[in-house]
């Protein structure tokens, strides 16, 4: 190598750090799913523990979409009053899951309440089909997603679209989160990354460094390379600095890993900011 390169080369590796820490500047959050009983059974209380884990917000799961999941005493809260306890916690929520079956039937009520609890996103976390679904239903689902994220935007709020495992699979030989990213529309619908799909062979900083300006959010979680096999986040096989430098159009990040990998993952996340 000539002195030229390798200096080139080190001066761009020293950056490095720099670049990780700085991406990291992002809010460490959880999403509420993963202790959706803790928090029913105790809000405030479960909130002020994630916050001396060293988290500092969080996504909710709509209460009344998630009712029977395990959120149904939330949902008789009103927005105002959950606003209230989240900040007494020490902690921010700006944004939150919703289900298909809730903005089907009442859009304007669900946008009405993420702007009465501060958010300034909303996620749909699924798309309403079938787990046979053809070409034909996901492309109408695709234009149904994209309604709402017209109507969210319209009211000042961004809309995202969250994927799972099956968007990795193939309808009539095309690849599903292929169809997603070309049919939903990137001016009112951006993306949500769950970062689990490392384990079927995809790899998130992948699809930043395509379309960063697309992926305004994720889901973190991390895998040992074996099987279904979870690690805490920085403890598997994710390159996250990777991840985060190539990243560059997200605002916040949750994790989203059973309760005994969360305290590890925070500290895990805050370590990245150390200098």
């Amino acid at each position: 190598m000539h002195r030229r390169d390798f200096l080139a080369q080190s001066a761009a590796l020293s950056l490095l750090p720099l670049l990780v820490r700085r991406r990291t500047n992002l809010a460490i959050g959880f999403q509420s799913w993963v202790v959706r009983a803790d928090l029913a059974a105790d809000f405030p209380g479960t909130l002020a523990k994630m916050a001396a884990m060293g988290y500092e917000t969080f996504e909710m799961c709509s209460p009344v979409g998630y009712r029977r999941y395990g959120f149904g005493p939330l949902a008789e809260l009103s927005a105002t009053d959950m606003k209230s306890i989240i900040t007494d916690a020490g902690l921010t929520c700006i944004s939150s899951h919703y289900t298909t079956p809730e903005l089907r039937e009442d859009l304007p009520a669900r946008i009405e309440f993420a702007k009465q609890l501060g958010l300034n996103q909303m996620v749909v976390s699924s798309p309403g089909i079938g787990a046979n679904a053809t070409l034909d239903e996901w492309k109408n689902a695709i234009d149904e997603i994209n309604g709402w994220g017209r109507a969210a935007t319209d009211s000042g709020l961004t809309f995202a679209y969250h994927n799972h495992n099956f968007e990795f699979a193939k309808v009539e030989g095309q690849l599903i989160y292929d169809l997603l990213l070309q049919g939903l529309d990137p001016s009112v619908v951006k993306m949500q990354f769950q970062v689990w799909v490392v384990s079927i062979g995809y790899q998130a900083a992948d699809y930043f460094r395509a379309a960063p300006e697309r992926f305004v959010s994720a889901h973190l979680a991390d895998w040992t390379g074996v099987e279904a096999e979870r690690a805490p986040v920085g403890g598997g096989v994710v390159d996250w600095p990777d991840f985060f430098n190539a990243g560059t159009g997200l605002k916040n990040i949750y994790v989203e890993m059973a309760p005994e990998f969360l305290p590890d993952s925070a500290t895990y996340l805050h370590s990245l900011r150390s200098p």
